[in-house]
């Protein structure tokens, strides 16, 4: 019996069918260009080693790794990445890295370029970790983790005041806490000391790429001043974002003065509202955030202590609180634009 073919139509089965193999394609891709980074990294540390091991019991000189460099051009005048220069980051690798046994799964995941960078700027190992970890999940360019770095992410993130231990079950807690920080830098807004919460909800959203980027991984934009029906009234929440890893909505309330603790009820009032009138059967309860100008930690902690929904306070820095020696490292605001101008 003979079977008649239809004839092809790019229908959206096609279409459906075709983005699969695409997709494998590109998994594949990355699978292999993962798989070379990682023998690249492993034989770095492997070099790092042997020069170390071998300065240890020769008592040689720094003199000689230059030797080497010179040799491999030499015997291997095809062969790049072996300068005096990284012969010594090898090295520097080794001597860092030595007691941890992560680094064929860990370290091997992000470029060797991250990786110098790194031990430029870290002198801690969980610190270290810290950073490349954070680079593997948000696939951070080299530039982007340079910022983040200069930034001090690492004392600020997952540091937030919140009361999240007494609000969420332990599973989610943790997950959660670590979404926030304690302080978030808004120095690419020209703010003056005299301004208003409307001043900076504005200028936060006419620079919404560079705010998103200082919030961290999940979190999307649903609209500013957000318009509440409650009973017969209206009430506008500042700034309404929706982070879907969290799959929570999250209130952020503005406040250019220092915390007060009748600040939490208003932003429970408007948790409550957005639980009640937003919220879908897919989404978990909503998460308040307090940004101020400044708190005082032991007022934060009581009136949070009376509040049984998710909220947390944190305060807005900008450049010229940072110390001096961290300012000279940090990007432009037309640098951190860029930035998001080449994704």
């Amino acid at each position: 019996m003979k079977i008649i073919q239809k004839s092809f139509e790019a229908t959206n089965e096609y279409n459906n069918f075709l983005e699969k193999i695409k997709a494998d394609i590109t998994k594949a891709r990355n699978k292999a260009l993962m798989s070379v980074n990682t023998e690249l990294i492993n034989l770095y540390f492997s070099i790092g080693k042997n020069i170390s091991l071998k300065q240890r019991d020769a008592n040689w000189g720094d003199d000689f790794i230059g030797q080497i460099e010179k040799d491999i051009k030499r015997d291997m005048p095809d062969v790049k990445g072996f300068s005096r220069t990284n012969l010594f980051y090898m090295k520097k690798c080794y001597s860092f890295f030595q007691e941890n046994k992560k680094i064929p799964q860990v370290v091997g995941q992000i470029p060797w370029g991250h990786i110098r960078l790194i031990l430029d700027k870290i002198q801690d190992n969980t610190e270290a970790f810290f950073y490349i970890n954070k680079t593997i999940e948000n696939s951070w360019s080299r530039t982007i983790l340079d910022h983040q770095i200069s930034l001090n992410l690492y004392s600020r993130d997952g540091k937030l005041l919140s009361n999240f231990k007494n609000t969420l079950s332990n599973r989610e807690e943790g997950i959660v806490q670590k979404s926030f920080k304690k302080n978030y830098i808004l120095d690419f807004l020209n703010l003056s000391e005299k301004a208003k919460e409307k001043d900076l909800e504005k200028l936060l959203t006419q620079d919404i790429c560079s705010f998103l980027m200082e919030m961290g991984t999940g979190f999307a934009f649903v609209g500013k001043q957000y318009k509440l029906n409650v009973g017969d009234k209206e009430f506008f929440i500042d700034l309404l974002f929706y982070n879907y890893i969290l799959k929570r909505f999250v209130i952020i309330e503005l406040k250019t003065t220092e915390f007060k603790p009748k600040h939490i009820g208003q932003l429970g009032f408007y948790m409550s509202a957005v639980n009640k009138t937003i919220k879908t059967k897919d989404d978990k309860e909503t998460i308040g955030l307090i940004i101020c100008k400044s708190k005082n930690e032991t007022i934060v902690e009581y009136a949070l202590d009376n509040s049984n929904q998710p909220t947390g306070v944190a305060e807005y820095k900008f450049l010229n609180q940072l110390p001096k020696d961290m300012q000279k490292t940090l990007p432009t605001t037309e640098e951190i634009k860029n930035l998001f101008d080449k994704k």
